[in-house]
């Protein structure tokens, strides 16, 4: 079942919180001028948001959901869904869904789940979301004035990186993101292609610290995996050039089998919204889907890879004014960790992009 199509629901807001503290990469200790001028013309990131060891990733979302409630003036007794996206959460247990649920006083009768995804995260959560939404639309909930719902993604990965590892620590920056939906007979269905593929799970992996491999003392050991590249097994492992080979060939496909199925002119997209892995990596991406530049944004050179919450924080950054005064068609692709990828098209129509928050 890859591809779905969801009716009768509408984005009606986004909204993005980043931590106060920026972290430029020419002072990254592993960098030399020379080292430092080519990881950043081969990422496009400059700096990137890097939270304190008392901010979790939920509290950057709450902040971006806070935010967005107040910009909609939403009932929050009405908000009856809401989806937390994130690989960093509060705790093993509980799901930390259920503490957003309280922190932001919403009903008892909310339906909240975790979902633990990366950087196909935004997308999964939305064809989560959007489907739950859509199977809401009984006559008692119309007259109450609809379902109202929050997408949140983000996470703060810096927590599980060592700045002794240049193949992780330059790349990834912290953000928590709230996308609003809401129950709609009157907007275009928002369209699915969705896949994964488990056997390239060791790509992008945090080996110890579950319940595969629990923690040892061998979990804090340092190990050396190339030059470097120092961290130990409590700590994100990246294969750079099984995750290049990966995107640069599903993010484009996957985005051509929407196309597609749907029949969709790819003349009629305003805006192509790529997860935020590096550079290099999505403009050749972009240059498979013949796609101008100028349709493509970026936030990676002040934010870096944000996972999960990359292409919402792309759209809020880089189009807010575009988004609260026009009606856009756009599509969505996310790709990574699980190995996990999905698109989506979708339209946004004059919707509420408050500012950037910081906490």
């Amino acid at each position: 079942m890859a591809f779905l199509q969801v009716k009768n629901v509408k984005i009606s807001g986004l909204s993005a919180c980043v931590p106060k503290q920026i972290e430029e990469n020419v002072d990254f200790p592993l960098f030399d001028s020379e080292s430092y001028k080519n990881f950043a013309a081969t990422t496009g990131i400059e700096r990137k948001r890097i939270s304190t060891a008392k901010v979790c990733t939920s509290d950057l979302c709450i902040a971006a959901a806070e935010k967005l409630i107040d910009s909609l003036a939403w009932n929050r007794d009405e908000i009856s869904v809401l989806v937390f996206v994130t690989q960093t959460p509060d705790y093993m247990l509980p799901a930390t869904s259920c503490i957003i649920q309280d922190k932001l006083k919403l009903s008892r009768d909310c339906y909240a789940l975790d979902i633990s995804l990366g950087c196909s995260g935004w997308v999964y959560g939305l064809s989560t979301a959007a489907t739950v939404v859509s199977s809401c639309n009984s006559d008692r909930y119309i007259r109450g004035g609809g379902v109202k719902m929050l997408l949140l993604c983000g996470d703060t990965i810096s927590k599980i990186c060592t700045k002794t590892d240049k193949s992780t620590y330059p790349l990834f920056g912290d953000a928590g993101t709230a996308t609003a939906l809401e129950f709609s007979e009157n907007c275009a269905p928002i369209l699915f292609n969705m896949n994964s593929d488990g056997s390239g799970y060791q790509a992008i992996i945090v080996n110890d610290g579950g319940y595969r491999n629990g923690i040892s003392e061998k979990s804090f050991e340092k190990i050396t995996r190339g030059e470097g590249i120092e961290s130990n097994n409590l700590q994100l492992i990246l294969d750079g050039m099984d995750v290049f080979s990966f995107g640069i060939k599903r993010a484009p496909e996957s985005v051509n089998r929407l196309l597609e199925e749907f029949v969709i002119n790819k003349d009629c997209i305003d805006y192509f919204l790529f997860h935020q892995a590096n550079m290099f990596m999505n403009e050749q991406i972009r240059k498979k889907l013949k796609l101008e530049k100028e349709k493509v944004p970026y936030s990676l050179k002040n934010f870096g890879n944000t996972s999960s919450a990359s292409i919402p924080l792309t759209m809020v950054t880089e189009l807010s004014e575009k988004l609260k005064t026009g009606k856009l068609n756009h599509i969505a692709c996310g790709f990574g960790v699980g190995l996990s990828w999905g698109s989506a098209a979708f339209e946004t129509n004059k919707i509420a992009v408050p500012d950037l928050v910081e906490i």
